[in-house]
């Protein structure tokens, strides 16, 4: 086929119709399939990004037409299996997206097709568990299983049997769990709401996140420690589960649903409160303001949460743009190496995270923006670590070059593949691995 211009227009986004029956459809989805990827068979220009497009692309070069009607249709599970949603195709490279005639979208087809194959076959027994990180982490962030469940994850033998019975790599490092929760133990705020006139509201309500809560509830604390510094009151959302994006990568929108009707009714409240809702995992942001839209697109608070979404760093630089934030930093952090997450960069609000570091004295940011490979829990799976880790390469050669001090990404996760990354290559000597928040918290001395 022919490869023509791109539209030169921004890219804009249609609503999921995951409530059709079209939509489970499995022969016009294997015709919408083809019909995408032979525009991206003869663009390729997405194929420095994840596994899926070489996969794609190879698929074709071996077949027998060196075409895309020479790939068997089965096989078109195996470029859906490598894409992991990161949305860097639709958002930084794809010219033919809407409202180019094409309308390409490649994410949300690689979602239909999972949702296909969930509403058909459901999941194997370790993806539904890996996706149910809310009722993981209630179980072993108890104190007791805490310690065992991260005694087992560090033990090589233990590790072996796990990859061998579940499909969990044996060398993935995974985060361990605190034996004490974010949101039990988080610190009333002790500034009173004004109203200020500025851009951002005066006032945030924090959505705590599973990994936050479970797994490293520090970056919540120094969240908090940030805005009560800076006078800036908050209120945790007072219940609150999983934002569904782990069972959006596996095509569960059922759950996802399930989860949104638990969760969107008391972040509405807050917002139309007038309160900023922030959420210190992109992932989670990404979920309230984007997906969650498009998956229900009537649905009015749904809406005025994702209005109310702000990033961390993305509500920080907009209160110092207006004068209302405190910038008596009292410790130069030296070098950090700081890594942009994908479900940060496809938000379109710029590098906020980038622009408030090189506020802080006496720090040098390097800044990568280049995919991890880590995406949530499909680089943890046995038969994608490989994968992951050669997609993180450039990344891990790009941060080690700085010889940096820290280590920073506003992921979690992905912060801590890329410190795998590090010490297998024998160039992490030295180097902290630490959230952005608590960077700024160490620069303001708190």
């Amino acid at each position: 086929m022919t490869v023509r211009e791109g539209s030169l227009e921004a890219p804009t986004r249609h609503p999921v119709d995951w409530r059709s029956p079209a939509f489970y459809d499995q022969e016009k989805l294997d015709a919408e399939l083809h019909r995408v990827f032979d525009i991206c068979h003869g663009c390729r220009r997405c194929v420095s990004l994840c596994n899926a497009f070489p996969t794609l692309f190879d698929l074709v070069d071996e077949g027998k037409t060196g075409e895309l009607d020479g790939v068997d249709v089965k096989d078109f599970a195996k470029v859906v299996d490598q894409c992991y949603l990161c949305d860097l195709c639709y958002m930084t490279k794809c010219p033919y997206v809407p409202p180019h005639e094409w309308n390409v979208d490649f994410p949300h087809l690689m979602l239909r097709a999972k949702a296909v194959r969930f509403r058909k076959q459901g999941a194997p027994f370790r993806d539904r568990l890996l996706s149910s990180t809310d009722a993981i982490g209630k179980l072993a962030a108890i104190p007791v299983v805490a310690q065992t469940v991260n005694a087992v994850n560090r033990n090589g033998a233990a590790r072996s049997a796990l990859d061998k019975l579940l499909g969990v790599h044996r060398e993935r490092e995974l985060p361990p769990y605190a034996p004490g929760k974010f949101r039990p133990a988080a610190a009333p705020s002790r500034a009173h709401a004004v109203r200020d006139g500025a851009r951002t509201p005066g006032k945030v309500a924090i959505f705590a996140t599973c990994y936050i809560n479970y797994n490293e509830p520090g970056i919540g604390h120094d969240l908090l420690k940030v805005l009560d510094h800076n006078a800036i009151p908050y209120v945790l959302v007072e219940k609150e589960a999983c934002c569904g994006m782990p069972k959006l990568e596996l095509g569960d929108l059922e759950a996802v649903e399930r989860l949104k009707e638990v969760n969107i009714p008391r972040l509405a409240r807050l917002a139309r409160d007038g309160y900023a809702i922030v959420t210190a995992v992109p992932s989670c942001t990404l979920m309230f303001r984007q997906e969650l839209p498009l998956l229900f697109p009537g649905d009015a608070d749904v809406r005025a949460v994702a209005d109310a979404m702000f990033e961390p760093f993305e509500y920080l630089v907009l209160r110092n743009k207006d004068g209302l934030l405190k910038t008596d930093f009292k410790t130069g952090l030296g070098k950090v190496a700081y890594h942009i997450p994908c479900h940060a960069r496809v938000q379109n609000i710029g590098q906020k995270t980038r622009e408030f570091l090189q506020l802080l004295p006496g720090t040098d940011v390097k800044t990568v923006e280049r995919c991890s490979g880590h995406d949530g829990t499909w680089g943890v799976k046995s038969e994608y670590f490989a994968h992951s880790m050669k997609i993180a390469r450039p990344v891990v050669r790009a941060m080690a070059e700085h010889q940096p001090d820290y280590v920073s990404s506003d992921c979690a996760m992905a912060a801590r593949h890329i410190m795998q990354g590090m010490a297998g290559d024998g160039t992490g000597e030295g180097a902290r691995k630490e959230h952005p928040l608590t960077l700024v918290r160490i620069a303001y001395g708190l």
